[in-house]
């Protein structure tokens, strides 16, 4: 939602419309941006810039907080469960809005499915919220939304009308999806789910050999930090499924390694593997949290929806 800019100390109706224009809308996105990266974005001096951001730290309170008022601000932290209880225990009842949820796993292994359902199960939790899908591999499927919505006793015309999908291309395509969301939200949309699917598959086609392993590396970090971003300033739920490669040189333990090493690692909240189980199940590991341990669940995908394996 947009605040009243204009409470902003120096900041008049023209620069609100510069601030609107490269996607400032809030006192929380001006705050947690940098003087100088308000001042290439709107033409102002970064004199003024600095004076606007410590205005809009002042104004949400970013600064430091005693233990205990952070645990009080926890306790109210809104989730998006799958309503599958077993799923729904390793993850803490729900994915906690304002964080950045990367799940990884080899072909077949369930994760677009994970992110059709969470579609639904989103709108479940929050009537009328709306969903970014931003789809790299072309693997979005209205049908199986219906599926989902129709286990939740949610209507399906009215789940794929506040699912809001686009295909990307290519990377810079998928990062200017990304950036046009903000705009979305500013402009008054209700999101409480962004999903990309898959975070790296144009990253890993695009970016081949050794040699553009850097320049990779540095251009998934910044659409990481965007992704993550948006969560902390929205308060919502970004989920990012993953691609896998094989380590030819893992002889114990996984040798299925994520795409994106350390720089996904390091910047997702709640990271899960998912894979083929025996007889057509999934299994499902929780293998990073800030808070919670380390955990996994056994589940069938059937038509209906997640069935919990007897």
């Amino acid at each position: 939602m947009a605040d009243d800019l204009s409470e902003l100390t120096g900041v008049g109706a023209t620069t609100i419309e510069k601030l609107h224009k490269a996607g400032y809308y809030n006192f929380m996105s001006i705050a947690t941006a940098s003087p100088a990266t308000i001042a290439d974005a709107v033409g102002l001096s970064e004199a003024k810039t600095r004076g606007m951001v410590q205005d809009a730290r002042t104004k949400v309170q970013l600064g430091f907080n005693t233990g205990i008022e952070v645990e009080v601000k926890r306790e109210k932290i809104a989730r998006i469960p799958l309503y599958f209880k077993d799923f729904d225990a390793i993850i803490g009842g729900g994915f906690e809005c304002g964080s950045l949820v990367e799940v990884h796993g080899g072909f077949g292994s369930g994760k677009t499915q994970l992110a059709h359902l969470l579609s639904a199960s989103c709108q479940k939790a929050y009537p009328d919220s709306k969903v970014i899908y931003v789809d790299s591999e072309n693997c979005f499927r209205p049908d199986r939304v219906r599926d989902f919505a129709k286990s939740l006793d949610l209507d399906g015309d009215a789940v794929l009308k506040n699912i809001h999908h686009a295909v990307a291309t290519n990377t810079d395509h998928q990062m200017l999806l990304v950036s046009e969301v903000e705009k979305m939200i500013g402009e008054g949309m209700n999101a409480k789910l962004i999903i990309v699917d898959s975070l790296t598959s144009h990253f890993r086609s695009e970016f081949q050999g050794r040699g553009t392993l850097a320049p990779r590396q540095q251009k998934l970090n910044a659409h990481m930090h965007d992704l993550m971003r948006l969560a902390m300033v929205y308060d919502l739920v970004v989920f990012v499924t993953n691609q896998v490669q094989s380590d030819p040189g893992s002889f114990f333990g996984n040798p299925e390694k994520a795409i994106g090493g350390n720089i996904v690692a390091h910047n997702a909240s709640t990271r899960l593997y998912v894979r083929r189980g025996q007889k057509g199940s999934r299994v499902a590991k929780l293998i990073d949290s800030p808070n919670l341990p380390d955990a996994d669940c056994n589940y069938f995908v059937t038509q209906e929806g997640l069935k919990e394996v007897k």
